[in-house]
């Protein structure tokens, strides 16, 4: 029995293994860090511009900004294909009172997109960037040909949002809403209420969609996981994004499936992977939902066909990777898993380590038995 565990993971700097390969490079999550940053600066000034030009003469408050998706759960890969793009969320919060004295803005979501398109314009200008407005729930910004960020636009109470914007600072002494979210930003996050997170829709006006519970909940898997959790995640979509060059199952929907059949194996990220996608075409085709919208199927998103063509798909790389682990020949190992992965999983036979069953055995996690109930007779 072969241990791939090296090829997909080593905290030995000197070796390279796919995990790394999945990284983007340092200086390309600068740039797109930068370009963030550029970005928030451009709303946070170029909203409440828009909007007083517009005619809005109350007081409009700066935009509050909470990154969400892969950036912020840290299972962010690289492009798989030159074709795709790395997807960065952004979601921008406005308070919007000032255009509806209700709960419930009627008439907001269509002019919070027209200022925050066109605050963004001379940005998007000046950077030769490319300003995407077709997008339903969010506005795109192109920043280069493999990344764009996703800026999607919420509405929260008023109150709520000054008390927001006073927490911030005040537990954190900073001067500035720059230096309080630059250290406060998750603590900000979850303090925002629970039920009164709208998402504006280009052509459904608001919807009720609030980001930071599935946040929570995956950031709660891998604090009673660990780290290999985030990892098998990332291999997941790894996969998925070398198999379909656009389209297959959405990362959410992964995340979801992925979690619940995911056992630690010590040392053995080939063995964990191995776990999940063994179990994983059942789990789709029996349908998984939102774990924390159980009302909502994430895999009548993907569809019928969809689904059936993901757990053919997941069927095959279980089946190779299993024949990768079972393997004689560890040139034969690395080819499979390379037509699985492509090129970016590491064609390095001799770090292939054999391993015994009794290895194997160990490495997965101990599985308590029924307790013996001890009576006083057993004392001593």
């Amino acid at each position: 029995m072969q241990n791939l565990s090296s090829l997909f993971f080593t905290s030995d700097d000197a070796e390279c293994c796919f995990h790394d390969e999945l990284n983007l490079p340092n200086d390309v999550r600068a740039y797109i860090a930068q370009a963030k940053t550029e970005v928030r600066r451009c709303l946070r000034t170029g909203i409440p511009r828009v909007l007083k030009e517009k005619g809005y003469t109350e007081d409009v408050p700066e935009p509050r900004f909470f990154t969400q998706g892969s950036w912020a759960y840290k299972t962010l890969n690289a492009p798989a294909k030159e074709c795709q793009q790395a997807d960065i969320d952004d979601g921008c919060y406005l308070p919007l009172g000032f255009v509806s004295q209700t709960t419930r803005p009627s008439v907001a979501a269509t002019i919070f997109f027209t200022a925050a398109e066109a605050a963004l314009a001379p940005l998007v200008k000046e950077r030769k960037w490319s300003l995407i407005t077709d997008k339903p729930t969010c506005v795109r910004i192109e920043i280069s040909a493999s990344a764009h960020i996703d800026i999607p636009l919420y509405a929260i109470p008023d109150h709520e949002f000054r008390s927001l914007a006073v927490a911030a600072l005040e537990s954190y002494g900073y001067f500035t809403f720059d230096e309080a979210m630059l250290k406060a930003e998750r603590d900000a996050w979850t303090a925002l209420p629970q039920n009164s997170v709208l998402l504006a829709h280009r052509e459904r006006n608001w919807l009720e969609s609030d980001p930071r519970p599935i946040k929570e909940w995956f950031l709660t898997e891998v604090d009673a996981k660990g780290e290999q959790l985030r990892r098998v995640v990332r291999y997941l979509k790894a996969f998925r994004d070398w198999r379909w060059s656009s389209g297959g199952p959405a990362s959410i929907l992964l995340m979801a499936a992925a979690a619940p059949l995911f056992e630690k194996r010590d040392r053995r990220d080939d063995l964990a992977l191995l776990d999940v996608v063994a179990a994983l075409p059942e789990k789709l085709r029996s349908g998984v939902n939102n774990p924390v919208e159980q009302s909502e199927s994430l895999t009548n998103r993907l569809g019928k066909e969809g689904v059936e063509d993901a757990a053919q798909a997941f069927e095959e790389f279980e089946k190779a990777l299993r024949g990768a682990i079972d393997a004689g020949s560890a040139t034969h190992a690395c080819r499979w898993l390379i037509n699985q992965l492509g090129p970016r999983f590491p064609d390095r036979p001799d770090r292939i380590k054999t391993a015994s069953v009794t290895a194997t055995i160990l490495s997965a996690p101990a599985v308590a038995g029924p307790s013996e109930l001890v009576g006083r007779t057993k004392a001593g």
